[in-house]
Parts: structure tokens; C-alpha cells; sequence
């Protein structure tokens, strides 16, 4: 496999996530598809990462570290990923307990 073939399916994958995103309504749904654009960046990071040419890298860089960039990159993401799972999902329970729904339509306002 190239890199190509890795960008095509990140795209892919991103460009699901992000219809996701925009047309659904229920903020689960919204959620899982932030995640899916989310791992869309990360196999991107990781194809760049591993298809890095070590000749265009300076002189004074380390290949092995240069090399390692895009998967540093993934954790990062993944934490922050993790991080905004875990907040939304507990903004979610909260509105659920005090709207009883789950669509953003419904909790566009914040009145009782």
C-alpha cells in the first residue's frame, strides 16, 4: 500500500464524519462522528509519519525521531478524543435528566 491509498480512505472516512456531523440531529450520533473525523486525521498522521522521506529531513534532525512524529501526534489525539468523549457524554446525561431528549433541535436553548 501507498500513500495515496491511505489518504483516499482518511478522506473517506472524514468526509462520512463530517456529513454525520452536519445532518444528524441526535447528539450521540454527532458524537460518534466527530470521533470518526477524528481517527480520519489520525490515519492521515500516521500514513504521513510513515511514508516521511528521510533525505528531506535537516542534518541535524534525528530520522528515528522525525519519524515518530505522526504517531506522537495520534496520542495526543486520542487523549483529547477521550477527554471530549467523557464531557460530552456527561453534558448529555445532564440535559437528558433536565430535558428528556437527545436532539440538538430540542436543546438549542437554555431555559427550563
Amino acid at each position: 500500500m501507498n500513500l495515496e491509498n491511505f489518504l483516499i480512505v482518511s478522506a473517506a472516512i472524514f468526509a462520512i464524519g463530517l456529513y454525520g456531523t452536519i445532518s444528524k440531529r441526535n447528539v450521540i450520533t454527532v458524537l460518534m462522528s466527530i470521533e470518526l473525523m477524528l481517527n480520519a486525521v489520525n490515519i492521515a498522521a500516521v500514513a504521513f509519519s510513515r511514508y516521511l522521506d528521510p533525505s528531506l529531513i535537516s542534518q541535524g534532525t534525528d530520522v528515528t525521531r522525525s519519524a515518530l512524529t505522526g504517531q506522537i501526534f495520534s496520542l495526543f489525539i486520542v487523549t483529547v478524543a477521550a477527554a471530549e468523549i467523557a464531557l460530552g457524554v456527561a453534558i448529555i446525561i445532564t440535559v437528558y435528566r433536565s430535558r428528556e431528549t437527545v436532539f440538538i433541535t430540542d436543546v438549542n436553548q437554555m431555559r427550563h
